[in-house]
């Protein structure tokens, strides 16, 4: 039995496991099994690393993408470069990390811009934001993170958002929890009267298919899109990740 998983907290409603469960089972791939590993602390790790010595690979949620890392043998250039991953792989005692959240962002972002498209917000700063930022700065996007306790300077708060930051940002991409199920009527606290149809609304989160975010900006006639093609892109190429014979 090849084993694979999910690490993060909480994991109350897990897409990795009803994904890849349904996958086995539609492929018929009997010799397969997807667990979830639900842990507050990450310094847990290695305890699931010794009583599941069949793990082949592994996917990593919030709260643990970035400081899973201290774990790892060998980092991708990506995820060296923006210090956050979600996948890893286990192979001959050696743990690989690698970020396909930024496959995932990408692919299914890239379709959606256009000319007007010219700069970026990215709401939070934990580690699914590193990857957005790091697409975008493939694609020549300026950016801004957002944050409710900036740390540095170059960090806006919510407080600071007005008129001329969301007219010059006409993308906004959230990538933190508000909104997410169970908490499905709450929302990222942006001044919303100037959104227009010139804007992008990306929403990481998928449960509910419709956050509140995505809600007030499509009455505002933007273009919005969910997390979920997304999390299908990232999921696939973890599924080849793993399953590469290279160690």
């Amino acid at each position: 039995m090849k084993k694979l998983g999910l690490i993060g907290y909480p994991l109350t409603h897990s897409f990795s496991k009803q994904y890849f469960s349904e996958k086995f089972k539609k492929e018929k791939l009997e010799d397969w099994q997807y667990l979830n590993f639900e842990i507050k602390n990450i310094e847990n790790f290695p305890e699931i690393i010794k009583k599941n010595p069949d793990l082949v690979g592994l996917n990593v949620t919030i709260p643990h993408k970035e400081k899973i890392l201290k774990f790892t043998d060998w980092q991708s250039p990506e995820v060296q470069k923006i210090g956050a991953a979600n996948t890893l792989k286990i192979c001959q005692g050696k743990i690989k990390a690698y970020n396909t959240d930024i496959y995932g962002f990408e692919q299914s972002f890239k379709p959606l811009l256009k000319d007007y498209h010219k700069q970026a917000l990215i709401l939070g700063t934990g580690g699914a934001s590193k990857a957005i930022a790091y697409v975008l700065e493939k694609l020549n996007i300026p950016y801004q993170f957002v944050s409710r306790n900036p740390i540095t300077q170059n960090i806006l708060s919510y407080k600071q958002l007005d008129k001329k930051i969301i007219t010059n940002h006409q993308i906004i991409i959230n990538t933190t929890p508000v909104g997410s199920f169970p908490n499905i009527n709450e929302k990222v606290k942006i001044p919303y009267d100037f959104v227009t149809k010139n804007h992008l609304f990306y929403d990481l989160i998928y449960n509910p298919e419709k956050t509140v975010f995505l809600k007030i900006a499509e009455k505002k006639g933007a273009l919005i899109v969910n997390g979920l093609n997304m999390l299908y892109l990232q999921a696939e190429k973890a599924w080849k990740i793993w399953n590469d014979k290279n160690c």
